[in-house]
């Protein structure tokens, strides 16, 4: 019986090697199809090149044509085959094209783009939560421009979500090169980045009398900002 078996409604092709066994074609298929494309046929508008497997299993080249293609290549064989099959090709496309394929086809694409749009909505929202934590904290920070110490930006961050303490805050601050080794002073990398700024002061020694300078680190808004997004990187 000389029918395609494997037709595929979705691309609107048929295996060209399947036509050539069907159309009982005593040429070798890797010379008949190159005939056949002379007639006029363009690979990437009629035809395109796939590759499938043998009877022995190996890999052998075969192409996807155009249910228009394969109409033609019927016709040009003038064989009761060729004649056969594309009949068969006729009603198949007058079946496909019925009213109610192409509903069939439209609440298929409609379910398809909902399916899509329910999955994109949902990465949306697993986004946004994620996001809200450092969107509060961002909105806390731009609120107030004041400089802030180590410590109490360690329990600004505990209340927000980060397990930290002051000193475990300093440890990573000297791991990650934020703040010098043994000191509480701020890393040139810190400096260029904006993260601390040094406010210089005096305070008074009870013993001697006199006023000494003191140095000390605190974080700046956008260095809040930074280190947070770093340590809820983590």
């Amino acid at each position: 019986m000389n029918e395609l078996k494997t037709i595929n409604f979705d691309t609107q092709t048929v295996s060209a090697r399947e036509l050539h066994e069907n159309l009982k074609i005593e040429t070798p298929f890797h010379k008949w199809f190159p005939r056949m494309c002379e007639y006029g046929f363009t690979v990437g508008t009629d035809f395109w090149t796939k590759m499938s497997e043998s009877t022995g299993g190996r890999p052998s080249t075969d192409y996807e044509i155009t249910l228009d293609m394969a109409k033609e290549l019927c016709m040009i064989q003038r064989t009761p085959e060729g004649k056969k099959i594309r009949e068969q090709l006729i009603a198949l496309e007058k079946a496909w094209n019925t009213p109610e394929q192409v509903m069939a086809r439209a609440l298929k694409l409609a379910d398809q783009t909902i399916d899509g749009l329910k999955i994109e909505n949902k990465q949306l929202k697993e986004e946004n939560e994620l996001m809200k934590p450092k969107a509060l904290f961002a909105d806390g920070v731009s609120s107030s421009n004041s400089l802030i110490l180590i410590r109490d930006f360690a329990k600004i961050l505990r209340q927000n979500g980060v397990d930290t303490g002051e000193r475990r805050l300093y440890d990573w601050l000297r791991d990650h090169k934020y703040i010098c080794k043994n000191s509480t002073m701020p890393t040139q990398k810190a400096m260029d980045l904006g993260i601390f700024k040094i406010v210089e002061g005096t305070t008074l020694n009870k013993n001697t009398g006199t006023e000494i300078l003191t140095r000390t680190t605190k974080v700046t808004g956008k260095g809040q900002l930074y280190l947070y997004e770093k340590l809820t990187a983590i």
